[in-house]
């Protein structure tokens, strides 16, 4: 959320600033987001308690705008908020603004008026996450976080966001639904090769079952069952990509820290890796003219 917060509406829906765009649409994600849209809010780290409040909420967009400075900024009204409108002439009340990444689409428009302009504005940045997945203390299984780390370290193309989620599956569903383009999930993946052997799959994103949140243990995580989660909690995975790699032991039963020989020696393939599929998902955006 953004210094806007303070501004006051005019009546007829405005602030009051000349400089100020009403925009028609703009395009989050893979969606051509509108007024009357829904969206869940999910603020950037470092906001105030406002934001903290706010997290998850599902709300309405009212308007869209562009202000002097180009920037491009989401009016919502949050569901069940009392103030959201004011007396009973309805004038605007509690106004919201929030920036492109900090929406996520949801569901489609519920029948509200949508403001009209001439003019839509399209976002061309894409948006990769780079999920780095597994318990350090169960040997290989920190193949995806220490492949993680290394990556982090390394200068990544604009738009590619690498993060070490561990064993934070909630988390990593989460950030699946923060209006990426793609994610690159990096895990050990067992497919019956020899230990170090790195392999990409792309799910069936379409053939996921839903999945109990109640049933998912919090600090636990597997690709396929955060994707399910996704899908529960009413969201749409980006398109996937899963760079796994073999694994030789996950240690004994009272944990193991540290990979093992093959393992470790797969790293820096891997990074080399998850730097191709990326370089790929950015030409494939160039050919198709940025669109999303």
């Amino acid at each position: 959320m953004n210094e806007w917060d303070a501004q006051v509406w005019n009546p007829d829906g405005t602030t009051g600033e000349d400089a100020i765009r009403q925009l028609e649409q703009v395009r989050v994600g893979a969606t051509d987001l509108k007024p009357g849209d829904r969206v869940r809010l999910w603020p950037r780290g470092g906001g105030d308690i406002l934001d903290l409040a706010l997290k998850g909420r599902d709300a309405t967009v009212e308007s869209i705008q562009q202000d002097y400075d180009d920037r491009i900024h989401v009016a919502v009204t949050v569901d069940d908020d009392p103030g959201a409108y004011l007396g009973k002439l309805r004038l605007p009340g509690h106004r919201f603004f929030f920036s492109l990444d900090e929406v996520v689409p949801t569901r489609s428009p519920i029948g509200r008026n949508a403001v009209t302009t001439t003019e839509t504005v399209t976002v061309t940045a894409p948006r990769i996450l780079v999920a780095g997945i597994g318990n350090i203390f169960l040997g290989d299984d920190a193949f995806g976080v220490e492949t993680a780390q290394v990556l982090a370290r390394q200068t990544m193309p604009e738009g590619v966001r690498v993060v070490d989620f561990g064993i934070r599956g909630f988390d990593l569903a989460y950030a699946l639904m923060d209006g990426y383009d793609a994610a690159i999930l990096v895990d050990t993946l067992a497919r019956g090769g020899a230990p170090g052997t790195l392999s990409v799959i792309e799910p069936d994103l379409a053939a996921l079952p839903d999945a109990d949140p109640r049933a998912i243990a919090m600090h636990s995580i597997d690709p396929l069952t955060v994707l399910m989660l996704v899908r529960t909690l009413g969201g749409q995975p980006p398109p996937v990509y899963v760079v796994g790699c073999e694994p030789l032991t996950f240690g004994p039963e009272e944990g193991q820290m540290g990979l093992s020989a093959p393992v470790q020696a797969a790293i820096e393939e891997a990074t080399q890796v998850v730097r191709s599929l990326v370089g790929k998902l950015l030409d494939r955006w160039r050919l198709v003219g940025g669109s999303r």
